[in-house]
């Protein structure tokens, strides 16, 4: 599947967009996807009459990362060159002007769980999980999320997140504000997604756009310079056993047995 045809985009009324990922079921990413959301993202930026984006995804989860083998969450084992050009490009996406507010069903894991955090907001359904499961694979957190992260939940429940790579429920996410919004159903979500943004567009759009650069002021910047320390850590964590056993026991789908070597 090329770009073009992985990332759709729907105009709605009053001013909101639908950008689409379409690499169901899971939607794994890699850098072409990430460069055409992102090209999307400034296109659209660019846009006087777009007020609000809203990203969603095709299929059973919003998105499982970056694939390196098999199904299911295995993510996040890219290699060392393609994680600099990735991180590049999810830069752009901390850059944009317009809100945009994720709906997120099914699983965000790994950097699919940085996609979302891109957003200024995330609308979430009783089954969406939100995970970190970097450490479950030996590896460091990519995707600015070292930062990103932190901003959204609070340095507290960042580390919770990203120590132990546990999946983190929709009422929970909702407590701490991971998630901002919960539908009622699973199907509601996207819906829900649409309404928040619509709200939103409904404000002065010079106004919005004033208030949320001051809101996110630096960011884009933090993100640039963590993701140049994130792939380093993650260089060197890819040449460890631990590393080795953490993919294994992904693709195997049993716990993994760690040595610390």
């Amino acid at each position: 599947m090329t770009a073009s045809t992985a990332v759709g985009i729907e105009r709605l009324a009053d001013g909101v967009v639908l950008v689409e990922l379409r690499r169901p079921p899971h939607n794994y990413f890699d850098v072409p996807l990430i460069t055409a959301l992102a090209d999307l993202y400034a296109e659209l930026d660019a846009d006087t009459a777009v007020h609000a984006i809203v990203l969603a995804s095709e299929g059973r989860n919003f998105c499982a990362g970056a694939n390196f083998g098999g199904d299911g969450d295995r993510t996040e084992a890219i290699s060392t060159d393609v994680a600099g050009s990735l991180y590049a490009q999810g830069v752009r996406l901390f850059s944009v002007g317009t809100p945009v507010v994720a709906a997120v069903q099914g699983i965000a894991i790994g950097g699919g769980l940085g996609l979302a955090v891109s957003a200024d907001f995330r609308v979430a359904g009783p089954g969406t999980r939100f995970s970190a499961n970097f450490s479950r694979l030996g590896l460091h957190q990519g995707f600015g999320l070292s930062v990103s992260l932190p901003r959204v939940v609070g340095r507290q429940h960042a580390l919770d997140m990203l120590l132990t790579g546990r999946r983190v429920g929709a009422d929970e996410a909702l407590r701490f504000g991971l998630a901002d919004r919960l539908a009622a159903t699973d199907d509601g979500i996207r819906a829900d997604a649409v309404a928040l943004a619509t709200e939103i567009a409904a404000a002065a759009p010079l106004a919005v756009r004033s208030i949320r650069a001051t809101q996110k002021a630096g960011l884009a910047e933090e993100v640039a310079a963590i993701t140049a320390h994130e792939a380093a850590e993650q260089l060197w964590l890819r040449g460890t056993a631990d590393f080795a056993e953490g993919v294994a026991a992904s693709l195997q789908r049993r716990a993994p047995r760690f040595t610390g070597s």
